[in-house]
Order: structure tokens, then sequence, then C-alpha cells
């Protein structure tokens, strides 16, 4: 499923698909979604004015709030006969989920998307796929299902939960790819150890990961407990689903994003602005060759970075750094800025802990207080307890700069995920 003729695309001729492909966007867009159209004439912005790639900082972001502002299907730019399919997103707390539909065509695109995807990270036709990402309106697992099978794999469409059923699927059915996000992958590791069952002696060999921000000490834990070799996937339902970007296997530094497809920015979070190849900022990104739902410097959440620098795998599309959490988890703890990826670079792999936290926002007074709560191996012993949190607290203390309270639980006392986990609770209105 490799596509030499547009994944090693000189970048001059990437641009000038892409520039060709923006035009056609926002001629369809302007057209047919009123919001759009709006917006670019309060700006004094016709199509036609959009001439070069950098014309497009002209235009206004779009953001989530658009989507559910004109719920069910105001952003949508083709008559509802035209869909022939709807995902959603978990409602917010306005109990509107975010809506997404597409065409015959985009489906078409998505699965060819992830083939491409599945391909680039080590997926070959024939491999046995387990796929442990959730079906149903949430658009991960039957996005990684019919790419699976484009690319020409068996895949087995397991879905969350059963956990115990998961690791016989594994062992019988001798898996070579498992797709689900981290934590829900640690929690089969887990379990299989529990029970006496080891994977890392099964055909399984690549996992690929993602839904939630992972950082490398979790790619390591991963890689050691299941022996496998770990693969980061990025994508968001309201530009497409999984297969926005992922890592190749050749070299798993960043993910390449699919330009051809897609047009990515990196902002300053609280300006806008756009910042250069290697400043970390908040993830922008205009769809391309979507027709149902084209979005328009779509404001992600996700703080990353772009490395331009061509990649050892031959593929010349720009690469997204590991993402480092969203703006919307970003906790200012007594004015220091901390993403729980930050967290959990310290955490895991700690002598004495399980890779299992949470983190607890409360309050002093009128001050913000953090609290871990981390579990500790079975091998831990309760005298060790204090001792441990004081060496944590001042490790986080010394690489992050902020002062938080340890609280070491005894095993299996923090809650597991089945899909993406919850790393942080707002506790401040109790």
């Amino acid at each position: 499923m490799l596509e030499p003729e547009i994944e090693t695309m000189p970048r001059a001729d990437l641009a000038r698909l892409q520039l060709e492909r923006l035009r056609q966007t926002i001629r369809h867009a302007y057209a047919n979604v009123a919001v759009f159209r709006h917006r670019m004439e309060l700006e004094g912005i016709a199509p036609k004015d959009i001439r070069t790639l950098d014309d497009l900082r002209r235009l206004p972001f779009s953001t989530k709030n658009d989507l559910h502002d004109n719920y069910p299907l105001g952003m949508f730019a083709v008559p509802r006969d035209r869909l022939v399919r709807i995902h959603a997103s978990s409602g917010t707390t306005t109990g509107r989920p975010t809506i997404v539909g597409y065409t015959r065509d985009d489906l078409d695109t998505w699965a060819a998307l992830m083939a491409r995807s599945l391909y680039c990270a080590g997926v070959r036709p024939g491999d046995i796929v387990h796929n442990a990402y959730g079906y149903g309106l949430f658009t991960g697992g039957i996005g990684v299902h019919y790419g699976a099978e484009r690319l020409g794999c068996t895949v087995v469409p397991i879905s969350g939960g059963n956990t115990a059923r998961q690791i016989t699927m594994l062992r019988d059915l001798g898996a070579d790819v498992i797709c689900s996000t981290p934590s829900y992958a640690l929690r089969i590791a887990e379990l299989a150890e529990h029970d006496g069952v080891d994977l890392r002696g099964a055909p399984l060999r690549l996992g690929v990961f993602g839904a939630e921000p992972w950082t490398e000490a979790m790619r390591m834990e991963l890689e050691i407990r299941l022996g496998i070799t770990a693969v980061d996937i990025y994508g968001l339902s309201e530009v497409m689903g999984p297969g926005v970007a992922i890592e190749c296997h050749q070299a798993r530094r960043g993910m390449h994003g699919w330009e051809d497809h897609f047009i990515f920015e990196v902002v300053d979070p609280q300006t806008g602005e756009v910042l250069p190849p290697g400043a970390p900022g908040e993830l922008v990104i205009t769809t391309l060759t979507r027709q149902a739902l084209p979005l328009i410097r779509y404001r992600t959440r996700d703080i990353t970075r772009i490395n331009p620098e061509r990649c050892e795998c031959g593929r010349t599309h720009l690469r997204l750094a590991k993402f480092a959490g969203r703006t919307d988890d970003m906790m200012i703890i007594r004015g220091v800025n901390v993403y729980p990826s930050q967290i959990e670079e310290i955490l895991v792999g700690f002598a004495g802990l399980a890779p299992h936290y949470q983190l607890l926002i409360g309050r002093d007074g009128p001050l913000d207080i953090l609290t871990v709560e981390v579990e500790a191996t079975p091998e831990a012993s309760a005298q060790s307890y204090a001792h441990t949190e004081a060496a944590i607290a001042h490790e986080i203390k010394s690489r992050i700069g902020v002062t938080c309270e340890i609280h070491l639980k005894p095993p299996d006392a923090i809650p597991r995920s089945e899909g993406k986990a919850v790393r942080v609770r707002d506790v401040r209105k109790r």
C-alpha cells in the first residue's frame, strides 16, 4: 500500500497539489456553508483571493464551538441525502455531541488513508489485526477496521472491554498487530501477566496506539511488556478520524502528516500567530479533500511542533512531534503550566511504581493544588511508600517546577480504562 508517487512527492509538487485542492475546498465551503461564507465576507475575502498557500493565514479559524453552535448538521456542505454515515464524539457540558458525516467519496478517502497509514507503521497484507479501539459512534474502531481490510489484512473487530477475552483471542488467533489506546494496551498486558499468559512469545510484533497523549516512557513500557514495536497514530473525528498522521516504522521520530489531504499549521494558543517549524504550539488543520464537512483552519487544541526535516524513510510529508497534551488539559498550578504527559514521563519507569495514575486538581484557600495519585507495584513494601512519595515530589518539583502532593496507592487502586484513560480530575467544586 506504499504510494511512492504521493508519499515521496517533491515538496514543490506537493505544495502545488495542496494549493489546487485548497482553492477547491474554499470554493466548496464558501458556496455551501453559511458560517464560512459569512466569516469570509466579514473579512472582505472571496475564494478568488486565495492565490497562494500563505493566503490561508488570512482566513479565520474554526473551532469545535462552531460544530456545537450549528448542531447537528449546520456545518455540512452537502445535502443530508448525500451522507452515507454519521459519527459523533462524546457530549460536552451542553449535552451535545460533535456530529461528523461522510459522503461515499469521503469514506473511500478515509479507508485509503488508513491503509496508507497502517502500511507506513509496518502493517502488511495478510497480517491479523486485533482491533481493540471502540466501535460505534467513535471513529477509532471503524476507521482502523476499514483501513486494515483495504490493506488486505484479517481484522478481529473485538472493540474495547472484556479484557480476559481480548487476551484469549490474541493468544489463540495469533494476532500480528494490536490497535488500541495505549492505556488499554497496558491493561491487557497487565492482566495477561497476572493470568500467566506471556504475550511476548506470541506472533504479536506491532502495536498501533493513539486516541490519547502518551509518552516515550509509556512506549518503552508497552514494548517491554508486550514484546512489540509501538507506533503512534493521530487523528480526530472532526477532520476525518484516525489516519491523519502516523509514525513510520523505520524512524518512529514524529508522525507523518498526510499533506496531500491536510494542511498543518502550528499557532500560538493565545495569539493565534503562526509559529515557525520546531516551535511548540497548537495544531491547526485544514482539510483538502473532505466533501461532507470541510474545515478551514480548525483549531485542534492539540499541542505539538512541526519537524520539516526529511525522514530517513524517504517520505517527504512533514512530521508532527509526539503530542505534549491539549490546551484544555493544561493545568495552571500556582502560575506553572503543567501537562499530564510531563507528569507521566516522570512516573512511568520510576522504581516501585506501576504505570497507573490520576491527577487531582483541588483548592487550598484561594490557591489551586495538584495531587498525584499513583499506584505502587506489588513488590513495593508499604514501609517504603513515604520515601517513594518524597522522591517523586522532589523529581516533579525539580523537573517541572510545581509543588504537589503525592499519594502512593496499593496495587489495583487506580481505576483502569477500557478506552481513553481519565488522567485529570477536577475536584475543586467539591
